[in-house]
């Protein structure tokens, strides 16, 4: 135990500061301080002593310069212990600080709400941080505190230590302190990368927050959290903790759903892959057809409506079990409806939005990076190489298909009739089995006659079968891209059946 009588504190976020102040002050503790922190607890009707009378030398450069002196480091740094660290210090008359409370100047919000690069950069704290892992590295003798979550674990420990702190206590402190630093800087290093168009840096510095602890990971006996860089934007508000494979599924389900036109499409998935979506006009319509497309495949799987839910289809959706709910929000009577199933998770994401940011893959020793795949196509993006030519609806509907088809495992095949999915393929080894297990789930649970059905491939066809099944089965339409050795055959192929055949610029393997 290490009693605490002097104590630094120099923050920020001035919340709950009265109650650290008051509880820290039953044990005689000295308070120093500098700028609005030393004003504020001056106006509580403390004792501080200000950093610069302490120290006897004045903020400078602006404030930018006023814990950067030895007096304060000395301090915080000596060894208790050592009878040479004593002595400098009495020689140098300074004193020793027990207690460091630090949180940084706001530079994650900074870069949120501002655009100038010069008020920017006057967010990045120097002293804070230097304190903190000069504190850190001395945990031995130096309490460290760097959030405000953490006051009232300090003044408990504090009153079963009277008047000190445990080596534990100091020691998760300091293993707390150094992970808000690393947080801090790998912001910063981010930003700099950012604002300099460093897409791929030498180094990768990830600054992540625990969001939560998951029920599990992809299995029971695995245990698993989820991370991120910023504010998710999915609420949750009913239901059950969420695992690991819930939030894969959700984050694929809002890839897809989040490049349709706002307050459209309905996407239903079932382990990373997409099992059912429509953009069907009417709302309650396309969730319909989107479960229709694999009704099987749908059960226990999580739908994802890319409009507000309301309570028509909120009594469509309860007849059927779902894992996840998400919407843009619900209104009042379908929240009523819903929530009948206790375990049913409803996630709202009206605030979600994807990331143009970099997608990372990270496994044992290696990260693989790589820009995400959502650009929006265009029509000159997409070439028509076939005599017959498609209308202007068949042609939105192709480039829908193979927008869906980009979100789909490869090899990936889709089937689709007037913007809904009747058939999909994917996961295979295999191209031409993926379109043998997409047919299969169009013959399974739809009748295709006088329907117009479309095709998309995440990748060329290699050879003519691929495409030559497809037109066996109904299908006089097709979306692909282009650069086989054999797109001639593919092209010869179309003109002779009398299939439409449109060439796109890009492949979109999804793995």
């Amino acid at each position: 135990m290490k009693k605490i009588k002097r104590a630094l504190i120099s923050v920020s976020d001035k919340k709950n500061l009265r109650f650290l102040i008051k509880n820290l002050s039953k044990f005689k503790i000295k308070f120093l301080s500098s700028g609005g922190t030393y004003r504020k607890i001056k106006s509580m009707g403390f004792e501080c002593e200000e950093v610069s009378k302490y120290t006897k030398s004045p903020e400078i450069l602006s404030g930018r310069v006023k814990t950067l002196h030895p007096k304060i480091h000395a301090g915080i740094m000596s060894i208790r212990e050592s009878k040479s660290h004593r002595d400098e210090l009495k020689k140098q008359n300074y004193n020793e600080i027990d207690l460091v409370i630090v949180n940084f100047y706001p530079f994650e919000k900074a870069i949120s709400q501002k655009k100038n690069h010069s008020k920017i950069i006057e967010n990045i704290d120097i002293g804070g941080p230097t304190m903190v892992r000069a504190a850190a590295k001395n945990y031995h003798d130096v309490t460290v505190i760097t959030n405000i979550s953490q006051y009232e674990y300090l003044i408990k420990n504090i009153n079963q230590n009277k008047g000190g702190t445990s080596l534990e206590f100091r020691k998760k402190a300091a293993s707390m302190a150094f992970g808000e630093t690393a947080y801090y800087e790998s912001l910063i290093y981010n930003y700099f990368n950012n604002n300099y168009s460093n897409k791929f840096p030498k180094k990768i510095v990830l600054g992540f927050n625990r969001i939560e602890k998951l029920r599990y990971g992809e299995n029971p006996h695995q245990e698993g959290a989820i991370y991120s860089s910023k504010y998710l934007g999915l609420e949750k508000l009913n239901g059950k903790q969420l695992s690991f494979n819930n939030y894969s599924d959700i984050f694929a389900a809002l890839q897809i759903s989040k490049t349709f036109p706002k307050g459209k499409g309905t996407v239903i998935v079932k382990h990373g892959n997409p099992c059912g979506i429509s953009v069907h006009n009417n709302n309650t319509e396309s969730f319909i057809l989107a479960h229709k497309c694999d009704p099987i495949s749908a059960f226990g799987g999580i739908v994802s409506c890319n409009f507000k839910i309301n309570k028509t289809l909120a009594t469509q959706i309860n007849k059927l079990f779902f894992e996840v709910i998400i919407a843009n929000g619900f209104d009042k009577n379908a929240l009523s409806i819903l929530k009948r199933k206790k375990n049913v998770r409803l996630i709202d994401s009206k605030n979600y939005k994807i990331s143009n940011g970099n997608n990372l893959i990270s496994n044992m020793n290696f990260a693989l990076s790589q820009d995400p795949d959502i650009k929006k196509f265009k029509n000159d993006d997409f070439k028509i190489v076939s005599r017959v030519k498609p209308s202007k609806k068949t042609f939105q509907n192709l480039i829908f298909a193979f927008n869906v088809c980009r979100f789909v495992k490869s090899n990936a095949i889709v089937l689709t009739n007037e913007k809904s999915t009747v058939g999909i393929g994917s996961g295979q080894s295999s191209r031409l089995d993926s379109c043998d297990v997409a047919i299969k789930k169009m013959n399974e649970f739809h009748n295709i006659s006088n329907k117009e059905i479309l095709a998309a491939s995440d990748a060329f066809f290699p050879f003519v079968d691929g495409i030559e099944k497809l037109v066996q089965n109904g299908i006089s339409g097709i979306i692909q891209p282009h650069g086989s050795i054999r797109d001639k055959e593919i092209v010869n192929f179309a003109n002779k059946t009398g299939t439409i055949l449109i060439f796109t610029k890009t492949r979109h393997f999804k793995h």
